[in-house]
């Protein structure tokens, strides 16, 4: 025949390709992409009482890269989001027969509500995520800069929870 094996093989790769992209676009599949904001959040005023933590440097920093400027004053803002609570922990999910914690959970919990115009656009609500993790007393040090990684994760997500909820608003 005048197809070699490797081409017959090509062709049923491209076709087995073109036959997924077709199926997932039939399904109505999209690639998430970053939620665009409402016109009324081009000025934005964000209170928090911790303007160290990780949440609370992930949304500003989300807000920038959207090209939202952010205000120190609440009087030019036409929205404002605050952050009624910001906090974090952990806590001991398993230990060892030797009483050795063996596993940990990991917290995060931030309660907002948003203004829009001097109206309550989204009253207080709360997001919380967990992640747990394995740990090794053998390697404490690495184990630390895990649980550093993982909040920050959490974070990241809890602002583009919020942030998907914010592009929500009427």
């Amino acid at each position: 025949m005048w197809w070699s094996e490797s081409r017959r093989k090509a062709w049923c790769r491209h076709a087995l390709l073109a036959g997924s992209l077709l199926w997932l676009s039939a399904c109505g599949f999209q690639f998430r992409t970053a939620p665009e904001f409402p016109a009324d959040m081009a000025v934005t005023y964000i209170q928090a009482d911790d303007r160290y933590s990780l949440f609370y440097r992930e949304l500003v920093g989300t807000l920038r890269r959207n090209d939202i400027q952010l205000t120190a004053d609440p009087a030019e803002a036409r929205t404002i989001i605050r952050v009624l609570n910001d906090e974090t922990g952990r806590r001991t999910l398993t230990v060892t027969a030797r009483n050795v914690p063996a596993e940990f959970e990991v917290w995060y919990r931030v309660t907002f509500s948003v203004d829009v115009n001097g109206k309550e656009a989204v009253p207080s609500e709360e997001i919380f995520l967990t992640r747990d993790y394995p740990f090794d007393e053998t390697q404490v040090l690495g184990k630390a800069n895990e649980e550093q990684l993982i909040m920050q994760a959490i974070a990241r997500d809890m602002v583009g929870l919020l942030s998907r909820r914010l592009a929500a608003i009427d």
